[in-house]
Formats: structure tokens, C-alpha cells, sequence
């Protein structure tokens, strides 16, 4: 394997570039700015001075990912129910992550670090997150290792990465009237409460035993998490996506560029998506059987965690959209193994012992890609920026922050 260095990953005409960095997000939720927003700004006095606001993004984040190892631990099963504790844990956990990320970029405004590298930073936490997340509430709901995980997964990814995509092309973070991380976090929030009050077990009960007076057009056999799963994929698919769409073609409008070349680089996300259905879905797969979710969704999430993040990457240094990672390779391939015995009637290419091998040596080579290139990324933005990713310095100010940002020019 060829040794990168950082300048592989961030050129130094993309660094220059930086100094054309300012940060720009539009949120129109009203609860995030009539009700949410007082308690930020309460919650921000909490935190000490000498706290880096990436120490507060990546400390957000643990919080959910302690979760994800207790889930491991306790209800690797995903149906449980496991000890009480954890699942009151879950809600928590959440609130303090949702907290913590939206209280990074005033802990940075107040101490004057701002800086690209926080952007990155950020997004690349939240990107992670999505399959975090998942997991959590996947345990929660008592889905167990199943189809309902996957739909799940997807659900969050999909959408973030429009928002991403649509971000590189207007160049503002677009969260409208009801988006995920405000009311999406909230309806987390009180499902993963619900779940610690009452135990996992009553969203997967069918309908009809909960209750009498199920409409009839509700199918016979559905459950709470049915009902769940349709609404919030009428969101994402209807309230979301479109206006993602629109904005992008409004953009290359504007810009007399090509909508259908915006257009192809969603082919990753499709790529992806559709393999990780096929995949999943083959009769020659085990993953679901054998009850290797957890691992496949932590290797598949640290993939989409390194596409997401060199869009915007990409999007801060003004540099070509990146249509494809390397690590999609190992996701494709999978596919096809455990599918050519379907499509042309074969033996199984892939047993359940080699898959599980294959599956792990895929997270080993993803985690190891990723946090190489992350390092890389972050110690080229640091030194170019002379900040530090973790540390605030006792010199810092606001003008000092902006001079760091275009000394070399």
C-alpha cells in the first residue's frame, strides 16, 4: 500500500483557498431559535475558557459512542431488554451530544478560534454520528438484527448527505422548518425515553394488540416502528430531499454551471446505498443471520463518515467535488460476492465463517484508512492555520483568529 503524505490529501492551492473560508447556515426551525437557543446560550457558561471547541465537539460525541459499546456489551442481540440503566442512559446521552454540538461553535466564537478546521471538525463528528445514533436507537426499539436496522440506518445517512452535497454547491448549511438536528433529536429524545420508562418491547407489539381502534388501512401485522419508519421516510424523501434538489439547480443556475454534473455526484451515494441493501438483503449473506449488524454498520458508517467529510473538505478549500472514495471498493465487492450465486445460479463464493472474516478485515482496513486521513487532514489544517485542533492558546482573541486565518495568503 502507498504511504500518503498530508500534502496528498489537502494541496497547498487548497489551502490558500481557506482564505476565502466563512462560515454560513441558515435554521429556521422555530424551536431551535425561540426555545432551543436561550438554553445554548445558558448552556455555554458551563463550559471553562481553556476548552477547545473541538474538545467539545469530539466529548459530545463520546458520549453517544460510550452507548454504542454498552450496546455491545449488554444487548448485542439489539432486542434486549438489557439493564434498565443503559436505556435511561441513551436519551442522555443524546441531549448532551446535541448540546454539546451546538454549543462548540459559540465556545469558538467566544474565545476567537474560529477556524475551517472547526467546520470540518464538526461535520465530520456528525457524520459519524448517524450510524452511532443508529445503533442506539436501533437497541432502543428492540429491532434486533434485521431489515428494520438497515431502513433505519439509511434513513439518517441519506439526508446528510444531501445536506452536504447541497452545501458545497450554495455554500450554506440549510436546516428548514422541521429538520434532523432539532426536531429530528427531540422525537429521539422522547423515543429513547420512552423506551427507558417502558421497555423495548412495545414497538415492535403489533398495533392491533395495543389497541382497539387501529384505522383499517393500516396493514394487518404493523407495528409502532412500521408507523415510524413511513413518516419519517415521507420526510426525508418529501420535505428533504426535494428542497436540496431545488436549491442545488437554483445554484447552478446562478452560476451557469451544469445541474446534471451536480446531479451525477450523487452516484456515490446511490453506489453506496445500494450496496449496502443488496448486500444485506442476499440469501447468500449471513450478516443478518449470524447477527453481524452492529459490526457491518460500524464499518459501512466510518466509510460514509470519510465521504461526507471530504465534501466538505472539498467544500472549504474550494476544490473538485470527490465523487468516490477507495473505501467504497471492499462495499462493492461484498456485494457482488454474496449476490453472483443469485444472479447466476451458482454455489455460495462466500461462507458465513470467510464472511465474517471478510467483514472484519473491511472495518480494520476502513478504521485504519480513516483515521489516517484524518490525522493527516487536521495536522496539514493546524499547521497552515498555526492553530491547534485540541488546545486553546492563552494569546487567543477574535482578531487573532482571523489574522491566523490569513497569514499565508
Amino acid at each position: 500500500m502507498a504511504i500518503f503524505t498530508d500534502s496528498d490529501y489537502t494541496g497547498e492551492e487548497g489551502l490558500k483557498n481557506l482564505k476565502h473560508y466563512k462560515y454560513s447556515a441558515i435554521d429556521k426551525s422555530p424551536i431551535s431559535n425561540y426555545v432551543l437557543k436561550p438554553y445554548w446560550n445558558w448552556a455555554i457558561g458551563l463550559f471553562p475558557m481553556w476548552m477547545a471547541p473541538n474538545l467539545i465537539t469530539l466529548s459530545g460525541l463520546s458520549f453517544v459512542f460510550v452507548n454504542v459499546i454498552c450496546i455491545i456489551i449488554w444487548i448485542d442481540d439489539l432486542v434486549g431488554p438489557g439493564p434498565r440503566w443503559i436505556y435511561w442512559t441513551f436519551p442522555i446521552s443524546l441531549w448532551l451530544y446535541s448540546t454539546f454540538d451546538n454549543v462548540d461553535g459559540k465556545q469558538a466564537r467566544r474565545t476567537g478560534t474560529s477556524s475551517p478546521l472547526g467546520e470540518l471538525f464538526d461535520h465530520g463528528c456528525d457524520a459519524l454520528n448517524c450510524t452511532f445514533g443508529s445503533i442506539v436507537l436501533a437497541a432502543s426499539l428492540g429491532l434486533g438484527h434485521s431489515e428494520y436496522v438497515v431502513a433505519l440506518l439509511l434513513l439518517t445517512i441519506v439526508p446528510f448527505y444531501f445536506s452536504t452535497w447541497e452545501e458545497y454547491h450554495t455554500g450554506t448549511l440549510y436546516l428548514g422548518y422541521c429538520n434532523g438536528p432539532t426536531e429530528g433529536v427531540l422525537v429521539g429524545c422522547l423515543i429513547l425515553t420512552i423506551s427507558a420508562i417502558t421497555g423495548p418491547s412495545i414497538w415492535t407489539k403489533d398495533l392491533r394488540d395495543l389497541t382497539s381502534n387501529t384505522p383499517g388501512f393500516i396493514p394487518m401485522g404493523w407495528t409502532i416502528v412500521d408507523i415510524l419508519l413511513v413518516f419519517t421516510y415521507f420526510i426525508a424523501l418529501v420535505l428533504h430531499c426535494p428542497p436540496s434538489l431545488y436549491n442545488v439547480y437554483q445554484s447552478c443556475k446562478r452560476s451557469n454551471k451544469s445541474y446534471f454534473t451536480a446531479l451525477s455526484q450523487l452516484s456515490s451515494i446511490t453506489i453506496y446505498s445500494l450496496c449496502t441493501y443488496f448486500w444485506l438483503s442476499s440469501p447468500n449473506s449471513y450478516i443478518l443471520r449470524d447477527k453481524h449488524l452492529i459490526l457491518f454498520a460500524m464499518t459501512i458508517g466510518i466509510v460514509f463518515g470519510r465521504m461526507a467529510t471530504k465534501i466538505i473538505l472539498a467544500h472549504l478549500t474550494k476544490m473538485p467535488y470527490p465523487k468516490y472514495t477507495v473505501l467504497l471498493i471492499p462495499l462493492l465487492l461484498g456485494t457482488v460476492l454474496t449476490n453472483i450465486p443469485r444472479i447466476f445460479q451458482t454455489g455460495e463464493i462466500l461462507s458465513p465463517a470467510f464472511e465474517h472474516y471478510y467483514l472484519w478485515g473491511y472495518f480494520i482496513f476502513t478504521a485504519i484508512a480513516y483515521f489516517h486521513w484524518a490525522i493527516l487532514v487536521i495536522n496539514r489544517f493546524c499547521s497552515y492555520l498555526k492553530i491547534n485542533c485540541f488546545r486553546i492558546p492563552h494569546h487567543s482573541s477574535g482578531e487573532e483568529a482571523a489574522r491566523l486565518l490569513h497569514t499565508n495568503q
